[in-house]
């Protein structure tokens, strides 16, 4: 929830890629990410490390799956899906053809899953930042809350405008509803 107070103080929208057992656990944050303007997608159900290795099918449940649980929340199909890892494999790529889902990967990782060391990690995304860059950045531990702030305020200070990544890729996040 501190990720969502620092977002909402310095005007930041963010796309949350949710893991659906996370969402069965935690549904309330999940609403509490929609009910403050930010975007989110599908990133598995478990983010198991062998999902790579998972058969065309066995993917195309887990995306249906967390893809079921997400739209509980935004009542529109979810377009964006991110792979565990980043790896795109070709049971991957079937399994989305499949689910017509976009895969969104990222420019700059912060690598703030590797390590707790905040300086490290804001050298890292401060170094590689330029217009049009996404980063990645996870919401699991507590050093990610510091990173987030310093990095709000590095963007801030050097005039960066953070824009969601629908606007930046000119992407819908979700099924436009046709009335």
């Amino acid at each position: 929830m501190e990720i969502l107070e620092l977002l909402k103080k310095y005007n930041a929208k963010a796309t949350f890629f949710c893991i659906g057992k996370n969402i069965e656990e935690h549904p309330e944050i999940l609403q509490k990410v929609i009910d403050e303007g930010h975007l989110v997608g599908n990133h598995s159900y478990s983010h198991s490390k062998f999902f790579d290795f998972y058969n065309t099918k066995k993917i195309t449940k887990e995306i249906q799956k967390t893809d079921a649980l997400l739209e509980k929340f935004t009542s529109k199909k979810i377009n964006f899906f991110r792979p565990p890892y980043g790896v795109t494999t070709p049971s991957i790529a079937e399994a989305l053809d499949f689910t017509d889902h976009k895969v969104i990967g990222w420019n700059i990782r912060s690598l703030d899953g590797g390590t707790k060391n905040v300086d490290l990690i804001l050298s890292r995304i401060k170094k590689r930042i330029s217009p049009g860059g996404i980063v990645l950045l996870h919401d699991t531990a507590p050093h990610s809350v510091l990173v987030l702030e310093q990095f709000l305020q590095f963007l801030q200070q050097n005039n960066y405008e953070v824009v969601s990544v629908e606007e930046l890729l000119n992407l819908n996040a979700y099924e436009i509803e046709h009335g």
